[in-house]
């Protein structure tokens, strides 16, 4: 049995970040049809003889200079009508990285590019919006049982900058006591023995993860 289909599969980046205490996603304004002017993830075609996996490092290496990135595929989008070009599936993925850790350039076929807080996200084009809330649901539950948190961090930290990371996506807050009694238990950080310096207030003592593998840990 013979079958024809033109199928085109392209992979689209959802690159989570905290800025200023909030959670932020990278887009960038299109410069071409369709879509024209509006905003929309950092994505492209898959090569011929490429991996969906290889498709999406190599899309945020053009788009970015990151290091100390997490990245993991999050899902498949494939409404036949989410392109107008076409027949086109997209593999989303999840990238999370700390602020300082990211330089952002504008890629092939934009004009613009910037960081949006996820609850002031412009109109998106495509299906882009729906991949966001997605991601974030799977950023959500990261956090709950992985010590994820750590790639939106840097290296060092005072343990109040992990506490507002947990607040901070889950737009909620969180007992002091009980949270930091809970981090202890778990045995994923440890102290570097080093003080936050410049700061007006009491310095706080400095802490970094135990291990840069993400390792299931029930945090909340």
């Amino acid at each position: 049995m013979t079958i024809k289909q033109s199928i085109l599969v392209t992979v689209d980046s959802v690159v989570f970040t905290i800025i200023q205490n909030k959670l932020h996603v990278l887009l960038g304004k299109r410069d071409i049809a369709p879509f024209k002017d509006m905003w929309a993830l950092p994505g492209g075609f898959v090569k011929d003889q490429e991996s969906i996996d290889d498709a999406a490092y190599r899309d945020l290496a053009e788009e970015t200079a990151v290091k100390d990135i997490y990245l993991e595929q999050l899902y498949t989008f494939g409404n036949p009508k989410r392109d107008p070009r076409g027949r086109v599936v997209t593999v989303a993925y999840m990238a999370i990285v700390a602020r300082e850790n990211i330089a952002i350039k504008a890629w092939a076929y934009t004009k613009e590019v910037w960081f949006y807080p996820v609850d002031k996200l412009p109109k998106l084009a495509f299906d882009h919006k729906d991949i966001v809330y997605y991601a974030l649901k799977r950023l959500q539950w990261k956090l709950e049982y992985t010590n994820i948190a750590q790639y939106l961090l840097p290296k060092e930290f005072p343990l109040t900058e992990l506490q507002h990371v947990y607040q901070i996506v889950f737009a909620k807050k969180f007992d002091v006591r009980n949270f930091r009694k809970k981090i202890a238990q778990l045995g994923i950080i440890k102290d570097t023995w080093k003080m936050q310096k410049w700061q007006a207030y009491r310095p706080a003592k400095l802490y970094t993860f135990v291990s840069k593998k993400v390792e299931i840990v029930e945090v909340l």
